[in-house]
This record gives structure tokens, sequence and C-alpha cells, in this order.
């Protein structure tokens, strides 16, 4: 939001006090459907909330004051005036975010609820991970049959939403004059091993000789794809920009009897296991950049 969009804090401080919905009245009774509904959502077996001396949960206490799909019309202007110049402001997105209680006596099913309200305050410009904006707080003073029952406090922030970032770049390989050739291959989605020309071993990942017999003579075999989580982390932290942690980086046992280390895919983190079959697959992160994973199950690659 910038400055130009910033309204004056002495304009917004004005309406501090200012009813936000005066002479409001609830939509219904309070009943034993609507109790019922909420415990069996809330899963409170209490039997207070049951039986001939049935009352509400405390925590209803806005739940009878709500206007549903079709609102309320008691709504005031001058919280309108508020809104508005907020949005003026640039803050046109809005995020509930707390609430405060005070219980004064229990709801009973055939009370009538009426209530009235007011904005209790706006803050000060405020900078939030959503973006910079104003928390706007209203108190309600809620009436079972005309005695006081409760207040309720919410809270709202209506704010000009953060410019996202731009998605960090995926680091790079580093590719060298001994592991270009795999790399190259990449790029032509097939998995190269080194064939050791003297002895035949395989070995991964690239290396200039074999570690078996010592020759410098070696050719390569495309992988066929299959493979087995041999073992696995679960990454955490650090978070890395470019990266969405918690994930899976496994080290798989190639059917051909080499291991490389890479990303688990097609199944939550938690879910991969020692042992679970995979399937390689190339994935695009950008115009540049093509890296082998592993896909749970036997999908084939692509």
């Amino acid at each position: 939001m910038s400055d130009e969009g910033v309204e004056p804090p002495s304009r917004l401080k004005a309406y501090e006090g200012r009813a936000a919905a005066v002479a409001g009245r609830g939509k219904d009774l309070v009943n034993e459907a609507m109790i019922r509904h909420w415990c069996e959502a809330m899963g409170d077996t209490s039997p207070a909330y049951a039986g001939p001396d049935a009352v509400a949960p405390p925590t209803m206490l806005q739940a009878w004051t709500m206007g549903g799909l079709s609102g309320h019309a008691g709504r005031s202007d001058a919280y309108d005036e508020l809104l508005g110049l907020l949005d003026e402001a640039g803050c046109t997105s809005v995020v509930a975010t707390d609430c405060e209680q005070e219980y004064l006596r229990p709801l009973r099913p055939g009370d009538e609820i009426t209530f009235d309200a007011v904005i209790e305050s706006v803050s000060e410009r405020k900078t939030t991970k959503l973006g910079t904006g104003y928390f706007v707080t209203t108190r309600m003073d809620v009436r079972a049959n005309g005695e006081p029952a409760g207040t309720h406090r919410f809270r709202i922030l209506k704010y000009a939403p953060a410019r996202a970032k731009p998605r960090a770049a995926r680091p790079r390989p580093v590719v060298n004059r001994d592991n270009a050739g795999f790399w190259e291959g990449i790029g032509r989605h097939e998995l190269l091993i080194q064939r050791c020309g003297g002895c035949g071993t395989l070995r991964f990942p690239w290396l200039p000789g074999c570690g078996a017999c010592g020759s410098l003579d070696w050719d390569t075999v495309e992988a066929s794809g299959d493979g087995t989580v041999y073992s696995y982390v679960v990454m955490h932290h650090p978070p890395f920009p470019a990266f969405d942690p918690p994930y899976a980086v496994g080290l798989i046992e190639l059917a051909e009897g080499v291991r490389i280390i890479s990303n688990v895919i097609g199944v939550p983190y938690d879910k991969v296991r020692i042992g679970m079959p995979v399937r390689l697959r190339f994935e695009r992160y950008d115009e540049e950049l093509v890296l082998p994973v592993f896909r749970a199950g036997t999908e084939g690659g692509g």
C-alpha cells in the first residue's frame, strides 16, 4: 500500500465509539435443533446441552446473532463508511483474526436474542505477512429476552495484499567435464550409468576411473527406471526459497544395483517407506532445468 493510499489516523480514529449495528435481532429463537447441530459438529457430548433443562453452549453466543447468507439489515452507515474508506485506501482484502467473548447468563431454548454493536477500536497502520492495513474491532452486546447475556468482540484485518515474491529458481547442478555426459542424457530424458570398460562394473555417480579395477575406459548403459527406496530423509529445515518443506529425499537403489539421491514424489512425505517401489520420471522445473525424480508406484516415466 503506497503512502498516497494511507488514511490519516485521525480520520479513522473518529469512527471509534460509533455504532456498527443498532437494534439487531436474531433470526431465530435459541432452539434445540441448532444446539444439537453445533454439538455434533464440535463433538461436544456434555449433558448440559440436551434434555428438558438444556442450555446452549456458551460459545454459541455469536451464532444466534448471525444473519446467514442473506445478511442483516441493521449494519450502520458509520461501519459501511469506515470499510469504504479502507477500501479506497487500497485495503480491499479482509480476514477475521480473533474474537473474545464474555458470558453473563446462560442461553436457553426459547430465548429471543437482540444486540447492538459498536466500533470499539481502529488500530494504527500495521504491516503483516498478509499485507499492510488496519485492525478493526467491534464489540457486540448481546441480550436474551432483554437481559444482558454476553459480550462478543470481533476483530478483522482490512489490508492491501502484499505483493507475491517471485519464486526463487531451483539451484543449478554443477556440470563439469567428468559429469557433462550424464546431464546431457538427462536433457534427453535418459538416466545414464557409467560402465567400466575393463571389468564391466557399473558406477554412479560418474567418476573419471573405475573404483574396482582403476581402468579409465568406460561407456554407458541407460537405466531401466525401476528402483526401490533404499533409505530416505524428510526435509523440514532449513527452508530454501525454491523448495516447499516438508518433502522426502530418497536414496534410490536402481534395478541395475547403483544408487542415486533424488526426490520421492507421488505420495505424502510421511508415507514414504524403505523398500517402496518407485519409477523414474523427468520433471521440468523451468525452461532450462530438467531433473530425474522418482514417483512411488510403477507408473511409466515421462
